[in-house]
């Protein structure tokens, strides 16, 4: 099934999308999509779909997923986009995290900090987290994933690198964290570690990979950060982004205001995001 949540800011109503793509109100049946409804969104199945009510109109579509605690990410996770950077190949997952207020929904503006000079994107597979997991081993891990989203892991490069300490202050800028359109559940989506993943901005092909090139597979990852913290139902791990960053480019290329970027991956639908100036 692919599930949403539809409305304003902070008021979120959850929903999914019939066999026929129309939208249909779930508020009936759960409060939200997040913390113990990801681990039974089976429920939700064709048939009980078709009673739920359509929504007219076309609402703006937030964060596929509420309630997240936390943001994790895995860094330098495609071989080529490390090659791209200069980065050696990691031996275990690389780590970092976003703060959760940079989640924004998929067709949100990515608005530019001030002082911002360098502000790049990443599309990646994100791992939306359904049930509990603490020291999960890989086998395991799939029992433990509601379902898969889009990410764009937009990140403000002179404030990761040249501003001194880790890498958090470049990735949390307020907006840098869309997700969505879609939480898509795994039976729906089919193999995961064989999805298409690219990245548009103004219409001109930027990155362009696939999910198969991961140093690390998704379930490797679950039971790779379990072991060292407890993930909980509506935590989002990103996954990591292919070549064709704009800081990999000669010369390298950032957003400005006026630009739209453009991200998908196979079976997980489309975001668009056009870059703003911060008022």
């Amino acid at each position: 099934m692919k599930f949403v949540r539809f409305g304003a800011p902070g008021a979120e109503t959850p929903g999914l999308l019939d066999d026929t793509g129309t939208l249909r109100d779930l508020s009936g049946v759960i409060d939200d999509l997040a913390g113990d409804a990801l681990g039974d969104l089976a429920q939700f199945g064709d048939r009980a779909a078709t009673t739920l009510p359509p929504v007219p109109g076309t609402p703006r579509l937030g964060p596929c997923v509420g309630g997240t605690g936390k943001f994790l990410c895995i860094g330098l996770n495609y071989a080529d986009h490390a090659a791209e950077g200069g980065w050696d190949l990691p031996g275990e997952p690389v780590m970092f995290m976003k703060a959760t207020s940079a989640i924004s929904g998929a067709n949100d503006a990515i608005v530019i900090p001030r002082g911002a000079e360098k502000v790049d994107w990443e599309v990646e597979l994100a791992i939306v987290i359904g049930r509990t997991a603490k020291y999960v081993s890989e086998e395991e891990a799939p029992a433990h994933i509601a379902g898969y989203c889009i990410a764009n892991d937009v990140s403000e490069r002179s404030f990761q690198l040249e501003r001194g300490g880790q890498w958090t202050k470049g990735k949390s800028c307020d907006g840098f964290g869309p997700l969505g359109p879609w939480l898509v559940t795994p039976d729906e989506l089919g193999d995961v570690q064989a999805l298409d993943i690219w990245l548009d901005v103004n219409g001109e092909r930027m990155q362009s990979g696939t999910t198969g090139t991961m140093i690390f597979n998704t379930h490797h990852i679950v039971s790779y950060l379990s072991q060292f913290l407890t993930l909980y139902p509506g935590d989002v791990i990103a996954t990591g982004t292919p070549p064709g960053v704009g800081l990999g480019m000669k010369p390298p290329r950032f957003l400005k205001p006026g630009d739209v970027v453009e991200a998908g991956i196979a079976g997980l639908g489309l975001q668009r995001q056009e870059v703003v100036a911060d008022g």
